[in-house]
């Protein structure tokens, strides 16, 4: 198990790893992480794919999949600057951003990036509200 509120599970299929974290509730997988990862791997056969929801960091109510940070290691990322990257995982995704999804953060890298680095990020702790009531228009 992981520290904190995050959980974690470890799937392993044909040799690649799939980690899901959920700091959204009781570390269930709900329908929009489910079709995020299918997506994903049908799109980019990952080595590698870790998904977060970071929902529960937010001010959305409880069990929300709206946030999310993935990690990405593909081949089909060899030769693609970050922006091309990203733009392949928008594509396999564009449908769940134009709806539910309301933040993702991408960490698109090639399987010798991932190497030198395996970790998924950690996200700044979520301010809350908006600017309006934080009083900084």
């Amino acid at each position: 198990m992981l520290s904190g509120q995050l959980v974690g599970r470890l799937f392993s299929m044909a040799g690649r790893v799939c980690l899901s974290r959920s700091s959204a509730g009781l570390g269930t997988i709900g329908p929009v992480e489910a079709a995020i990862r299918k997506k994903l791997e049908q799109a980019l056969n990952p080595e590698v794919l870790e998904l977060r929801n970071e929902s529960g960091g937010h001010a959305v109510p409880p069990g929300s999949e709206t946030h999310f940070r993935v990690a990405v290691v593909s081949s089909r990322f060899e030769g693609l600057s970050p922006l091309q990257r990203h733009r392949l995982v928008h594509a396999a995704l564009s449908e769940e951003l134009a709806g539910p999804v309301h933040a993702l953060a991408i960490q698109a890298r090639t399987p010798a990036q991932w190497k030198e680095n395996p970790q998924l990020d950690m996200s700044p702790p979520c301010l809350g509200g908006n600017k309006k009531t934080r009083g900084t228009l």
